[in-house]
């Protein structure tokens, strides 16, 4: 996915900055709240349902195609800037939390409380299909800067995530739920390449769920995001993950379809696999769908269908994040950082947007520059950051269960 590189203003009395960090540099780590009213906007949406709201600029495939123009194929885009006319009103991070926060159909109760092994895996499967949200082309996140927070509830659940990196961007996504013992830990390494008539972004890092009252540990990986320009311009979901979990003996792999020029119109937004036991390699379930309508599961020993996911149903008529506690917010949380720029350009106001982008970094700069002169770095405030060529990055949570949320999703 193309991102940018915009950093947050944040008043001097609002930060401190702590020793013996990572080596990536620091920024912030809050310690007041803010004075700055957050914009929150809409969760992204399934095609065919609109809330009126276009974040476009016009004529969005010239301005695209003219960006990349002189950039070389098999670029990393990690640090590549983006003006605002490409930028929706949200951060990466918030996109990160919203398939988690913002549904329907309440998928995560529906895993904790599945009646038997294969019942509680099949709906694992069906809630990461859930994960997956229609993108528009043209148009990215703002690519969030270390150190933003993005925290929000929903009912019992209770979502906190973190910048953990800036370069290379890496996030960490802790989510809890006492009710329904679940406990969910995301560690998600972006690595976009331009490949030429397309962007592919790797989406590494591991994703666990677990069902504390079952005791069952959920390990998936994410599809790679591919925007192609060319013939068509596309936004989709594409690769193959697995999900497993030790304690049940069950695994599946899903393969998503890729819809370039040469692949079958069958393949646009496709999910097929298998749900097999680990031990013995045996298939019981045969996965075929779309992500973005309908999957289904048919039992290989009798042929029976059944639907596991509706993304109308999971989808539709999603909820926009409230305020609920304004003196709660922290200066770090996302809709915080951004909130001008995301006002701007909700007004479409493009040139007040870059200016406020462009005060964001100059003061930002300042900031780093600061640090790096009194030797100073930066450790993640909520998590616990590691990292080896053998493993790539895992992020562990500094505390057992996250708070309630002064952003709250109503039912």
């Amino acid at each position: 996915m193309l991102t940018d590189l915009s950093l947050p203003m944040v008043k001097e009395e609002d930060v401190k900055v702590k020793g013996n960090g990572n080596e990536n540099g620091g920024i912030i780590q809050i310690i007041t709240t803010s004075t700055r009213k957050p914009v929150l906007t809409a969760s992204l949406k399934l095609e065919g349902e609109s809330d009126g709201q276009d974040y476009a600029a016009p004529n969005i495939l010239q301005r695209v195609l003219s960006l990349l123009s002189n950039v070389r194929p098999g670029t990393d885009l990690t640090r590549f800037q983006l003006p605002p006319h490409f930028n929706i009103p949200k951060t990466m991070l918030q996109c990160y939390g919203e398939p988690v926060y913002c549904v329907s159909k309440d998928m995560l109760s529906q895993c904790a409380n599945g009646k038997t092994p294969i019942e509680r895996f099949m709906a694992v499967v069906a809630w990461n299909i859930s994960t997956l949200r229609p993108l528009m082309f043209g148009v990215a996140p703002y690519n969030p800067i270390l150190g933003e927070t993005h925290h929000v509830s929903r009912g019992t659940l209770n979502v906190l995530l973190e910048q953990v990196s800036h370069h290379p961007p890496v996030s960490a996504l802790h989510a809890t739920d006492e009710k329904d013992g679940i406990d969910m830990i995301w560690c998600h390494h972006l690595h976009p390449k331009f490949n030429g008539t397309s962007v592919e972004t790797a989406i590494n890092g591991k994703r666990q769920l677990k069902l504390l009252n079952k005791g069952e540990n959920y390990e998936s990986g994410h599809p790679n995001l591919v925007i192609r320009f060319l013939p068509v311009p596309s936004v989709n979901w594409s690769g193959n993950i697995r999900i497993h979990c030790q304690e049940t003996d069950l695994e599946a792999e899903l393969c998503f379809g890729d819809n370039s020029f040469l692949s079958r119109k069958a393949n646009h937004r496709s999910v097929r696999g298998k749900i097999f036991i680990m031990s013995s390699r045996e298939t019981i379930y045969a996965i075929n769908g779309h992500w973005d309508r309908v999957v289904t599961v048919k039992d290989v020993s009798n042929g029976e269908l059944t639907v596991i996911y509706d993304a109308w149903e999971a989808l539709s008529a999603l909820k926009t994040p409230i305020l609920k506690d304004p003196e709660g917010v922290w200066a770090s949380e996302s809709s915080v950082v951004w909130a001008e720029v995301s006002q701007n350009i909700l007004s479409k106001c493009w040139d007040k947007a870059r200016e406020a982008k462009t005060a964001v970094e100059e003061k930002e700069r300042e900031l780093l520059r600061d640090r790096k002169t009194k030797g100073e770095t930066w450790v993640p405030k909520h998590f616990t950051v590691s990292h080896s060529k053998e493993t790539g990055w895992s992020c562990f949570p500094n505390q057992k269960l996250v708070p309630p949320a002064p952003i709250v999703v109503p039912y």
